[in-house]
């Protein structure tokens, strides 16, 4: 199916103003008031949940692949996954699965 330039910025258009409106409804309307004991800790785990969700698909459909899996990045992955577990520190974890990234492809002759 073909949109128009005109229907592709009614789109996003709308998806703006709906992405406006969701923020704001938290932000704007309730961000005077204090939250329940409830909703603080469930917020306390948002960072942990975006982190996996952007790099998720990178690792199982990487475009360097044309969509597939790898193996140099399921154990890239993997290591950052072990270290984080080990260290519990995010920061090593990244490095630990970006080494392991760089290794990978370097001794696989892909870098």
């Amino acid at each position: 199916m073909s949109y128009s330039t005109a229907e592709i910025w009614g789109i996003i258009a709308a998806l703006a103003v709906a992405t406006f409106l969701i923020r704001f409804s938290f932000l704007g309307l309730i961000g005077n008031r204090p939250m329940p004991p409830i909703v603080l800790r469930l917020l306390r785990y948002t960072p942990v949940a975006v982190l996996p969700g952007l790099v998720a698909p990178l690792v199982l459909w990487p475009a360097a692949t044309g969509g597939h899996p790898d193996a140099v990045r399921l154990v890239a992955a993997a290591v950052a996954l072990a270290v984080g577990l080990w260290t519990r520190q995010v920061i090593w974890a990244i490095l630990a699965g970006f080494a392991a990234l760089y290794i990978g492809l370097f001794l696989s002759g892909a870098f």
